[in-house]
């Protein structure tokens, strides 16, 4: 036990000291969620499996609060919703059940933030890809080499690792930055 808690800690930390090579483009993300939330747009979030936990992990941040009680912020986990996730992915396709809701909810302004630990799955392209269509900012948590949507969301936050575990850990320490970030810049804290 003692063996692997060391491993996977110094496996941990090697990745995370590289974490500075996404600094640019985090700080990029939280001017996009700014100017999205201040001018009265909402924040998506969408992910698969573990994403889908982060998604819904980083939208009750942003609602409830992250380190000091002040007003919620317009934010929503696009996984939570199982009668729409089961009516589109049985009337449609898995691959839109982000898509749909991100053309019936999404506004002009918005920000959809995408979380794929590869890159490549297929029902965050298509959310993506709609999003890109409506003028909704989009953003990508992504990991590996970033796969299709690093080159389809206007930011893309690519942790430089292979290792799902790994990835999903930094993304949500990324998105507690930009949690606090936003609410610095918003001036509520």
């Amino acid at each position: 036990m003692a063996r692997l808690f060391q491993k996977s800690l110094e496996k941990h930390l090697e990745l995370f000291n590289r974490l500075i090579c996404v600094e640019r483009d985090v700080e990029t993300a939280c001017l996009e969620i700014v100017k999205s939330l201040d001018s009265g747009g909402k924040l998506m979030f969408c992910g698969n499996g573990g994403s889908a936990a982060d998604s819904q992990h980083l939208a009750a941040e942003f609602v409830g609060k992250y380190t000091k009680d002040r007003v919620p912020l317009a934010a929503i986990a696009l996984t939570t919703d199982t009668s729409a996730l089961t009516c589109v992915g049985n009337d449609y396709s898995f691959g839109e059940i982000f898509s749909r809701q991100v053309q019936g909810l999404g506004r002009f302004g918005d920000c959809l933030v995408g979380i794929s630990t590869s890159g490549n799955s297929e029902n965050i392209i298509q959310a993506v890809v709609k999003a890109n269509e409506l003028g909704i900012k989009t953003i990508g948590m992504l990991g590996c080499d970033g796969g299709r949507l690093a080159e389809l969301c206007e930011v893309a936050i690519v942790v430089p690792s292979a290792v799902t575990a790994h990835i999903q850990e930094a993304h949500i320490m990324i998105g507690h930055v930009i949690c606090g970030q936003v609410e610095t810049d918003l001036g509520l804290v």
